[in-house]
């Protein structure tokens, strides 16, 4: 009788590669969801739920999102200052263009990893977002992966 087992990964067995993505006219949505996987290890065969077994992931141009439909100026994004009547709100719009771009795309990533996680929340330090077209990780060679040319549903027609 054939018996199938499945193999758990331990930490120090894990072999973690970097990649790079331009964001440049690229949904956000779609760009988070890849992120989301590469970053849980879920792309893997050897996926093992309790183990940090992701790669780093080094996106550029996260100030060059786009969004579908009126999704840029109808879309609100709340969050409250921890005082009475303090919910303050902001469209992805304003914080593209605001200081801070790549807050849309880091908040897109982080509301799709499990929720209250010690493991998401170090897995999340594994995500480095630039909204240049330069970044820090040339030492570690990223591997570039060409997400636009990936499916035509990427990237936004005007």
């Amino acid at each position: 009788m054939l018996k199938s087992t499945t193999v758990a990964l331990k930490p120090a067995d894990v072999d973690k590669k970097w990649i790079h993505i331009d964001a440049e006219g690229v949904v956000v949505g779609r760009l988070a969801t890849f992120i989301a996987m590469r970053l849980r290890g879920k792309h893997l065969p050897t996926y093992t739920p309790h183990v940090d077994l992701g790669d780093y992931v080094v996106v550029t141009n996260v100030d060059k999102v786009v969004f579908t439909g009126k999704k840029n100026t109808d879309k609100i994004y709340y969050r409250h200052t921890g005082h009475p009547g303090g919910v303050k709100s902001t469209t992805p719009e304003k914080v593209l263009g605001g200081r801070f771009p790549e807050r849309v795309m880091e908040k897109a990533v982080e509301r799709m990893m499990p929720k209250e996680s010690p493991l998401a929340r170090l897995q999340m330090t594994h995500l480095r977002l630039f909204a240049g077209a330069a970044h820090d990780h040339e030492a570690q060679q990223p591997t570039t992966i060409d997400f636009a040319g990936r499916s035509a549903k990427n990237t936004r027609s005007a």
